[in-house]
């Protein structure tokens, strides 16, 4: 009987459940809907307020809309081209830390309910794909310099 490497089914669904999200959420940021949910975050983070200055609310959507599906693709990519999951390992890690940031730098996301406190539970999740995040970065840049 062979063996099931039960490790490397995980990694593989969740790199791939990280790039669904990221494609799935890349492209609901080209909806004015979607331009309009992130304002609030992205207008309060130091790591992102500034491209207000140059692009329109929509604009400033569709741009980290086009970051995300980049970002997803490269992850998908990695597991036939190390190169391309160092591009995605560094722009996921670097999107992941954006949003997280927004738990600390957005208004009112943080409350107490009933003595417990929550926050925009949906941030959360970015934890886990910082994680996975950091994994896909390392394994790529480690089967490069092996291979050199």
């Amino acid at each position: 009987m062979k063996n099931i490497d039960l490790q490397k089914i995980g990694y593989q669904i969740s790199v791939f459940g990280v790039s669904v999200i990221l494609i799935w959420i890349g492209t609901f940021k080209f909806t004015p809907t979607e331009a309009k949910l992130i304002e609030p975050l992205v207008s309060n983070s130091f790591m992102m307020s500034w491209l207000y200055n140059f692009l329109s609310l929509q604009g400033v959507s569709n741009l980290i809309g086009t970051v995300e599906i980049i970002t997803a693709i490269s992850l998908l990519l990695h597991f036939v081209w190390k190169k391309a999951g160092i591009l995605g390992g560094i722009l996921s890690i670097l999107t992941f830390l954006a949003t997280i940031s927004f738990l600390f730098t957005t208004p009112n996301v943080c409350k107490t309910i009933d003595g417990i406190p929550i926050t925009d539970f949906f941030i959360l999740k970015d934890i886990m794909a910082l994680g996975i995040s950091i994994m896909v970065l390392g394994k790529c840049m480690n089967e490069t310099i092996n291979k050199s």
